[in-house]
């Protein structure tokens, strides 16, 4: 495909997830303090046959094997509507690590389910909070008759409250085993935290689970590389998800400071607030720019070391001029900012969640000048 078609393809791609956003009401955003149902599995079927869930997956699979540029647009674009689908954590952690597995028929199943939404994957890795470390966990998986009976619990699993079934990490004498768990299989309970923006976070508690050989994902070293792989490249499509929220919630205000009127003139007149919005606006379009070269660098297929770092860049510099530029958005807003009405208190939220998932702007600085170090001290 030429650098055109591309650009045609992805232009188009962009008018279609915006023309789906309009009809994404920011009602069911509030609503969802009300349920433990964050996806709706109608508007996720919609999202199915407009081919998002299928970004990344190969086209044998029935999905698009497009790039993560492509997906980061699509993410940016629901994102700018607060669509509480879990896009990341399904067609990019669940569907990175499914696409690496060894297993070839449940391979196949798994992915031709996802992309056609009638499967809802959910990832289960981590299990300790501030941790990018995916050998870092207890959970042991016990041989038995040709498969394992697994035992543990983990923690901050997105997409939890419709899952189908999890992507289990586990420690055996092999090595890391990632495991496909059915939500119904005996052993198996999840209880759910209430998250700031509405969203649910899970706890998966395994209790002498039995996980057949068929349900073995991947093993050993090409586990613990294909998890690691997909975590930051999540993290990169929740920069994209992050940069489309701090990008609308610029624009919220803008509008608000044009319409507002004090002492007989619009508000976004007075010199104080022109020069704050110029301050956020330019952290926006610092972010802008880290997160496209950062999707230019992974979709070239780095090293570890590499593709690590840029995750890394983006996710601390997207994490922290959302939250800067969603907090001041309140503030710019006056008291009218800080009352449920308000529109701004919800992306205000959604950024908070987000920033925390995957790795915090401190966690991700500190791996990132870790990586820089090491590489300095090698050469």
């Amino acid at each position: 495909m030429s650098q055109q078609d591309i650009s045609e393809h992805r232009a188009m791609l962009s008018d279609s997830v915006t023309n789906f956003a309009r009809g994404v009401e920011l009602a069911r955003v509030r609503k969802l303090h009300e349920t433990k149902n964050e996806c709706d599995r109608k508007v996720w079927g919609q999202m199915a046959e407009l081919g998002w869930l299928g970004v990344l997956v190969p086209e044998q699979y029935g999905g698009m094997g497009l790039q993560l540029a492509d997906m980061a647009i699509v993410a940016q674009g629901l994102a700018r509507s607060l669509v509480p689908e879990p896009l990341a954590a399904t067609a990019v952690l669940a569907a990175r690590v499914l696409a690496d597995s060894s297993n070839a028929s449940l391979k196949k199943k798994l992915l031709e389910g996802l992309v056609s939404g009638d499967l809802l994957p959910a990832v289960a890795w981590q299990e300790q909070a501030g941790t990018l470390d995916v050998s870092r966990m207890e959970m042991q998986a016990a041989p038995f008759e040709g498969g394992f009976r697994v035992t543990g619990s983990k923690r901050f699993v997105v997409g939890a409250s419709n899952a189908d079934g999890y992507i289990v990490s586990a420690n055996s004498a092999q090595g890391m085993q990632l495991l496909w768990v059915p939500k119904d299989a005996a052993g198996a309970t999840m209880d759910f935290d209430l998250l700031a923006d509405g969203r649910q976070s899970g706890t998966l508690k395994l209790a002498d689970v039995a996980v057949a050989k068929e349900n073995v994902i991947n093993s050993g070293q090409a586990a613990a590389e294909s998890l690691a792989r997909a975590i930051d490249h999540t993290a990169v499509i929740a920069s994209a998800e992050l940069n489309g929220i701090m990008v609308r919630s610029l624009e919220i205000t803008l509008e608000y400071l044009k319409t507002r009127v004090q002492f007989g003139k619009p508000i976004g007149s007075f010199q104080a607030l022109q020069h704050r919005a110029v301050d956020l606006y330019i952290q926006q379009e610092l972010s802008s720019a880290v997160l496209d070269d950062v999707l230019a660098v992974l979709d070239n297929e780095p090293d570890a070391k590499t593709r690590s770092a840029a995750a890394s860049r983006a996710k601390a510099r997207c994490t922290d001029a959302a939250l800067l530029i969603t907090r001041q958005s309140i503030q710019m807003h006056g008291a009218i900012g800080f009352t449920e009405d308000c529109d701004v208190g919800l992306y205000v939220k959604r950024a908070m969640t987000l920033a925390a998932w995957l790795g915090n702007g401190t966690a991700h600085r500190r791996r990132y000048a870790k990586t820089e170090i090491l590489e300095g001290a090698a050469a």
